[in-house]
């Protein structure tokens, strides 16, 4: 029997009990009689994973999207995407592009869920994707706090001239985003002609996610970014009032 991989189990068994409340390293040392750096080395991998997901130092762990997705269970940010579905549905019929519903995971853009349009030339999104290069990504690091964002771009470094022109110091980035957050949209354009339009979701007045639009270049007239907008935004408020009425 493998013990590391025995304590990767224990962990995530005890992780799945706390009924989504974040556990911190500690806790998880104690509940599986482990030394904390040798627990730290197994959360580490499991994070990178995705079997488990890291809130931040003080907030501490609860499973990640792949511990759910192993069994099909929509369990994981389930209100988020009950919420968003049939408005997703909606959104695309009516404007005929592909709608994503994406979060912020591990300084990564990860998604949620996906709506296809029929249309013949189609964009494809990658479950997992950098941060800078989409919308989704720079509309929700445009809430982050001041330490998140700090701690982000430690972490991934500022983005490169060829994903973001006119953000490669701290400052440009800084206005960039206050920006984004202003307006509560971001638009991108990318070297493959590929437009990403995102809005942010919100609980609680807290930016849980973004509701997205990514088409070809070709297709982004004046009159479709007008539509796009206008239903995207629609698309927004209805989801953010059914999340804001469960409470």
């Amino acid at each position: 029997m493998i013990q590391v991989v025995v304590r990767a189990l224990e962990i995530l068994e005890y992780v799945s009990k706390q009924a989504n409340e974040p556990v911190s390293l500690s806790e998880i040392a104690t509940a599986v009689g482990l030394h904390q750096p040798t627990t730290a080395n197994i959360v580490k991998t499991l994070v990178s994973k995705h079997y488990l997901e890291h809130l931040g130092r003080k907030q501490g762990y609860r499973l990640g999207a792949n511990a759910y997705h192993l069994t099909g269970n929509l369990a994981y940010n389930q209100n988020l995407i009950l919420a968003a579905k049939d408005v997703m549905e909606d959104l695309t019929r009516k404007v005929n592009e592909n709608s994503l519903l994406g979060i912020l995971r591990n300084n990564k853009r990860y998604l949620l869920h996906a709506v296809q349009s029929d249309q013949d030339l189609l964009v494809r999104s990658r479950t997992e994707s950098d941060i800078y290069p989409t919308a989704t990504g720079r509309l929700l690091i445009a809430f982050l706090s001041v330490k998140e964002l700090e701690n982000l771009i430690q972490s991934v470094g500022l983005p490169p001239t060829h994903i973001w022109q006119g953000t490669q110091t701290k400052e440009d980035l800084m206005k960039a985003l206050a920006e984004i957050r202003q307006n509560e949209i971001a638009f991108t354009l990318s070297t493959k002609h590929i437009v990403g339009i995102g809005v942010p979701i919100k609980k609680n007045g807290n930016v849980i996610a973004s509701l997205s639009i990514f088409l070809p270049e070709s297709r982004y007239t004046s009159e479709h970014k007008k539509l796009i907008i206008s239903e995207l935004t629609k698309a927004k408020d209805r989801i953010n009032q059914r999340l804001n009425q469960e409470e």
